[in-house]
C-alpha cells in the first residue's frame, strides 16, 4: 500500500465536511437520483423524424460537457449504426452539412465554443438539437425551436458541471435514444438505478470504513503517484471520464491508455526514465465482457508492466450488462477522486487554473 493506512481523515465526516466546502460528496452519491430524473425530463422530448435522415452525428461540446459523448461512442459501439464525433472547438469541420445531426452539449449553456459552433451548425443547414441546464444555449435552442433537454440541477448541490454526470452522460445518452440513435428502456434504467444504488452502499460510502470502502483503498494506492487508467472496448470512455476527474477533483496528473492500441508502442517506454518506477501507477480495468482476446492484452500487458518493476493493480465491476459495468466503474472513479483529494486535503471543486485561463483569453 503506497499511503499510510493509519489517518483517520477518510472515516471522518467532521473532517471531510471541512475539505468538501462545495457538497461534492452529496453529488456523487445522488448520481443515480440525477439518472432517474433526466430520464424523465426526456420522456417529453420531441425529436422531428426529418432528424433520422442523417449520416453522422458531431457532438459539439467542451470538457465535462463531452463526457457523455466519450462513453457513448465505446460503451455502444456496436449498437449505434452511424458515427459519432465530438467537436471540442468554435466551428465545425467542413462536412458538417444537411445530412448531419449537430447536438449542441453545454452543462451550464454558456460555454462559448458551444455556442460558437451551434451558431456555425446553423449556417450550415445542420439538423440541430441540444443539452444544457440553461444559459445562452437553452435561449438559442428555443428561440430556434430546435430539440433540446433542459434540465434543473437539482440533484448536483455542488453546482459543478463536471459531477452533474447523470445529466452530462445519460441525459446525453436520452437525447440519442429519442432520436431513434440508441434504444434504453425502462427496465434498462431501473436496473441501473438500483445497481448504482447498491454498489455505493455496499463499497463507496463514505460510511463503509476504509479498510473495506474500494475507492478509499485505491485513492491510497494513488497518493504520490501518476495514475494511468487502462481499460478496453466498452469501458474506454469511463476510463477517460476517471481521468478527467482525477486532474480536476484530486488536482492530479493521469491520463487513461487504451488496450490493444497501447500494446503495439507503450510497451517499450517503461524503461526511461528510471523514475518512472516511483511515479507511475497502472490500474487496470479488467472485464469478463470484454472479447476474450482482450481479456487475455489485460493479463499479459499488467504482467510486462510488473516485470518492468511498475506498480500496478486490476480493477473488475462484474456485472450482466455492459451498461451496468461502465456506470458502476464511473461511480467508482468518482469516489475515488473525491477520497484522494480528501488524502491531499484540498477542496475538490475550485478549479483556479481552468478559470485563471478562462480569465486571461478574455483579456
Amino acid at each position: 500500500m503506497k499511503g499510510s493506512m493509519n489517518t483517520p481523515l477518510l472515516n471522518s465526516v467532521d473532517e471531510i465536511k471541512k475539505l468538501d466546502q462545495h457538497q461534492m460528496l452529496e453529488t456523487i452519491e445522488l448520481l443515480h437520483s440525477q439518472i432517474s430524473q433526466v430520464w424523465n425530463d426526456a420522456l417529453s422530448l420531441e425529436i422531428p423524424s426529418s432528424y433520422k435522415e442523417i449520416d453522422h452525428v458531431v457532438v459539439a461540446g467542451m470538457g465535462g460537457s463531452v463526457l457523455g459523448t466519450h462513453v457513448i461512442q465505446t460503451l455502444f459501439r456496436e449498437k449505434v449504426k452511424l458515427p459519432i464525433l465530438i467537436c471540442p472547438d468554435y466551428t465545425l469541420p467542413s462536412y458538417v452539412g444537411k445530412r448531419s445531426l449537430v447536438v449542441a452539449s453545454s452543462y451550464s449553456g454558456n460555454t462559448e465554443e458551444t455556442l460558437s459552433a451551434a451558431q456555425d451548425a446553423q449556417k450550415k443547414g445542420a439538423h440541430i438539437a441540444g443539452i444544457t441546464s440553461g444559459g445562452k444555449l437553452a435561449e438559442f435552442l428555443r428561440s430556434n425551436h430546435y430539440p433540446s433537454l433542459v434540465f434543473d440541477p437539482v440533484y448536483n448541490p455542488s453546482s459543478s458541471p463536471r459531477m452533474g454526470l447523470g445529466y452530462s452522460i445519460f441525459g446525453q445518452m436520452m437525447v440519442f435514444s429519442r432520436a431513434g440513435l440508441l434504444d434504453i428502456s425502462e427496465k434498462e434504467r431501473e436496473e441501473l438505478v438500483l445497481m448504482l444504488m447498491s454498489a455505493q452502499k455496499q463499497k463507496y460510502w463514505m460510511a463503509i470504513d476504509q479498510e473495506k470502502n474500494h475507492a478509499k483503498l485505491l485513492a491510497f494506492e494513488c497518493l504520490g503517484r501518476i495514475p494511468v487508467i487502462v481499460a478496453a472496448e466498452h469501458l474506454e470512455g469511463v476510463a477517460h471520464v476517471f481521468a478527467n476527474q482525477l486532474n480536476e477533483n484530486a488536482k492530479t496528473y493521469s491520463e487513461f491508455r487504451v488496450i490493444p492500441e497501447m500494446d503495439h508502442h507503450l510497451l517499450e517506454g517503461f524503461q526511461f526514465p528510471t523514475e518512472n518506477k516511483d511515479s507511475l501507477f497502472f490500474i487496470f480495468a479488467q472485464s469478463n465482457l470484454y472479447s476474450k482476446e482482450n481479456q487475455k492484452r489485460v493479463e499479459v500487458t499488467k504482467e510486462i508492466v510488473d516485470k518492468h518493476g511498475l506498480s500496478s493493480i486490476e480493477v473488475s465491476f462484474p456485472q450482466k450488462s455492459q451498461l451496468l459495468e461502465a456506470f458502476e466503474f464511473l461511480q467508482f472513479g468518482a469516489y475515488t477522486s473525491f477520497y484522494l483529494s480528501m488524502l491531499h486535503h484540498r477542496d475538490p471543486e475550485p478549479i483556479p487554473w481552468v478559470d485563471y485561463l478562462k480569465k486571461e483569453i478574455k483579456k
